[in-house]
């Protein structure tokens, strides 16, 4: 329909496109991709669905001038979809927005095919080596199980464009499945389907740490595709164990080349306040919190009475009072350095994941290990669980029940780090435990006289750049 309009009356009659970019944490090229997609005449709606991104990514995309939502459930995928249902135009074009380097016709590239009838959907290739994941997961899936779509080079690539009518029909995969589970998709529902080269990107890398839950999440998508068309058997089954052994291999590379790593404490270590304090406070629970820690005095007791506190309280909500809290001033700054002297980052906290997770990426760290607030429909439902890591243990060298040398000596085994190879950073007693086994035990800005005299490092002024000198 489209193509044949357009050859009838011309370049005027060009259908109108809404472009899409789901995003997180993309605040220093987001403007410039926003600004970039609006120069094309036939855009004249771009959306931009934020991922509660830790940064200024959301303002940016407002003064850029696009319309900007938050979505209400983490993840891409439900991103994607989320841009889906607002867009206004039938035809649609999904792109990155960390990119810096997009050339000016973009937009024109990817969705002429589109516009002038050739294709359904256009898949981008592009001008750069493809990652770990693709060469050792997605391709070698796809030539056992959808030899067909071996031919196109990028199928993990987020920059498509697409018939309204035909996205619609497609399952967002709300991880990293997403962009091979679209392709499948497509090819699965008939869409005529090409490839559009959109010359050189600059695009980033996945962080070694992220490799494995996205190698699993990618042949989870293409699996469960192969389910559906019944084109599984044992031959196919066993190849796919081979292909994800190799994976595996390849992050141990990576991992063996980190042979250091840094614990940080969040409450009152990374940010200048407590999360609870700070949420109670925020939501009028003070005299509840209160009187649980009056009439209270088992810790599992009192941390599953104050989750039940925040029922029915939303995620957004929980990491507004996050985004609230300011962190050391120079935190951002020692991790960056920290990672570049070989340093794995990690968050060990005894407050919630979801809050874990928000900081995490606010300061650039690699892992976050937390309590595990449930939440359904974006709805806190009051309950948590405390995972297996901070559980005492055969391995555990102390008495607690729960306690964060647990998480340690686990963080240790899992990447084979030496304990004397890890630097522990904490303030208060419940972080005693974990100071005394780390190579480095650090006291920050603590008032607590034992975790002080157990301490290697005191460091009593609210900088993070003390700890530099001796990590090496």
């Amino acid at each position: 329909m489209f193509g044949k309009l357009f050859r009838r009356i011309g370049v005027l009659s060009k259908p109108k496109i809404t472009v899409i970019i789901p995003a997180l944490n993309e605040e220093k090229t987001i403007g410039n991709v926003i600004r970039l997609v609006k120069k094309t005449k036939s855009v004249d709606e771009v959306i931009v669905i934020d991922d509660n991104s830790a940064d200024d990514t959301f303002n940016e995309a407002v003064k850029s001038g696009a319309s900007v939502y938050r979505s209400s459930v983490l993840g891409k995928g439900y991103s994607m979809r989320e841009g889906l249902e607002r867009a206004k135009n039938e035809i649609v074009v999904y792109v990155d927005g960390d990119i810096g380097n997009y050339e000016t016709d973009i937009v024109e590239r990817l969705s002429e095919p589109v516009i002038r009838d050739k294709c359904d959907f256009v898949k981008a290739t592009f001008s750069r080596e493809a990652g770990r994941v693709t060469e050792l997961v997605a391709k070698p899936l796809l030539s056992i199980l959808f030899p067909e779509l071996t031919y196109y080079s990028q199928p993990l690539s987020g920059m498509i464009a697409a018939k309204k009518e035909y996205l619609k029909k497609v399952n967002f995969e709300n991880d990293y499945g997403v962009d091979i589970g679209i392709l499948i998709d497509m090819h699965n529902k008939g869409a005529r389907i090409q490839e559009v080269d959109i010359g050189k990107i600059d695009n980033k890398s996945k962080p070694w740490q992220a490799l494995g839950k996205m190698s699993r999440e990618v042949s989870k998508a293409i699996l469960k595709r192969a389910e559906i068309k019944k084109i599984l058997n044992l031959d196919a089954l066993e190849t796919i164990n081979l292909i994800q052994d190799e994976m595996e291999d390849s992050i141990q590379d990576s991992i063996n080349k980190l042979n250091k790593m840094i614990l940080l404490d969040m409450d009152d270590t990374i940010l200048l306040e407590r999360f609870i304090y700070k949420a109670v406070e925020k939501f009028g629970l003070q005299s509840q919190f209160n009187d649980i820690l009056t009439k209270n005095h088992e810790p599992y007791i009192i941390t599953k009475l104050i989750a039940n506190l925040l029922k029915n309280i939303s995620s957004g909500e929980i990491i507004g009072v996050a985004d609230s809290i300011k962190i050391v001033p120079d935190l951002i700054e020692v991790v960056t350095e920290l990672k570049s002297r070989g340093y794995m980052v990690c968050i060990v906290s005894d407050s919630y994941d979801v809050v874990a997770n928000y900081i995490k990426n606010k300061i650039g760290a690699d892992i976050a290990l937390a309590y595990e607030l449930e939440v359904k429909n974006n709805r806190v439902t009051g309950e948590v669980r405390i995972p297996s890591y901070f559980i005492r243990n055969d391995k555990s060298l102390c008495n607690h029940a729960i306690c964060k040398s647990n998480a340690l000596i686990y963080l240790a085994e899992k990447y084979g780090i030496k304990l004397s190879d890890i630097i522990a950073v904490g303030d208060s007693e419940n972080d005693i435990c974990m100071i005394k086994q780390a190579g480095i035990g650090v006291a920050f800005c603590s008032d607590n006289n034992l975790l002080n005299a157990f301490a290697d490092k005191i460091i009593k002024k609210k900088s993070f750049k003390q700890l530099l000198p001796f990590t090496n």
